[in-house]
């Protein structure tokens, strides 16, 4: 499971033509893989997110990128960031996965999770519906989504979807992880005790604790052993050789992407001793791992490689 993750969350690089794209994007994954990262990570969606840019800037479908880099890495493991439920039909899901698992030599993660980003849902013609609506359809997904993966053939007359006796051969290679993404302590820390093997938190360092004890709470009423799911934070850094390095690089991301929510005070800026100090925080923390992405820097040669680097040490 997921100690140390890189995320790679945009592909709109400074001085970088489209034909350099997926070469810039293989980089990233090779540094990481070769720095001490054990799970490499990409973005579910078709149009970027707001806190990272504008709809109109580049993203690639995930799991087509996640092939690719399949035969460019050996060790990582490969997994979006999560899987947008509402996207793909949940046995299509699975046929996926599952060819993504074959191909790397068993090295498929499932990321999912309700999906959120209602611009995108209305303007390519997803159904977007209620929160409550999103949840029941994940909730239902993964039962024959991991039905699928685990070699039977699960069948489901459900609200959402219906099934009956869904086959998927060839088998995966490997038995796939699971991540469910997010923070919600009702419902998603819920299906995490229920269904997953990896909870991803997104959330503030002070909500960590009690994100915690209520992914405990439910494993406990649903008699899971909690040790048995890893838990990880997301997070976003920009690491350089010097500090000064770091800042002026984030600087300019803003500059050129004013759009972005992604501010100074919700990333690790620095060196890469001050950048492993902090980290060294967030995992005294309880959680059991991170993701990180460098959406400022990590296109340029060496940033990702650095990170690793910095933080592989970390990670027991």
């Amino acid at each position: 499971m997921t100690k140390l993750g890189y995320q790679i969350p945009n592909f709109t690089y400074p001085d970088v033509p489209a034909d350099e794209l997926f070469p810039t994007i293989t980089r990233q994954a090779v540094e990481a893989e070769n720095s001490g990262f054990d799970t490499v990570l990409v973005m579910d969606h078709f149009y970027q997110l707001p806190m990272l840019g504008s709809p109109d800037q580049e993203m690639l479908e995930c799991y087509t990128l996640l092939t690719a880099l399949a035969q460019h890495t050996s060790r990582v493991r490969l997994s979006s960031l999560v899987t947008g439920n509402t996207y793909r039909h949940p046995t299509l899901l699975a046929k996926t996965v599952t060819a993504l698992d074959v191909v790397s030599g068993g090295r498929a993660q499932l990321g999912i999770g309700a999906g959120w980003f209602e611009l995108e849902h209305d303007s390519l013609g997803y159904e977007f519906g209620t929160f409550t609506d999103r949840f029941e359809k994940l909730e239902e997904s993964l039962q024959i989504v991991l039905g699928m993966l685990r070699g039977e053939r699960p069948s489901l007359d459900g609200k959402w979807y219906q099934v009956r006796d869904a086959i998927n051969s060839p088998a995966p290679l490997s038995r796939i992880p699971v991540l469910i993404g997010g923070g919600g302590e009702k419902k998603t820390l819920r299906l995490v005790a229920q269904y997953a093997d990896e909870s991803n938190l997104i959330c503030a360092v002070e909500d960590i604790g009690r994100k915690l004890e209520a992914l405990a709470g439910h494993c406990e009423r649903l008699g899971r052993d909690r040790s048995e799911i890893t838990v990880s934070l997301q997070t976003s850094a920009c690491v350089a050789p010097t500090r000064e390095e770091a800042e002026r690089e984030f600087d300019a991301y803003l500059e050129r992407t004013p759009e972005a929510g992604v501010r100074r005070g919700t990333a690790i800026v620095g060196a890469p001793a001050e950048v492993a100090e902090a980290y060294a925080s967030l995992l005294a923390t309880g959680v059991d791992g991170v993701t990180v992405n460098l959406p400022a820097n990590g296109h340029i040669e060496g940033r990702v490689q650095l990170l690793g680097e910095a933080l592989a040490p970390l990670i027991k």
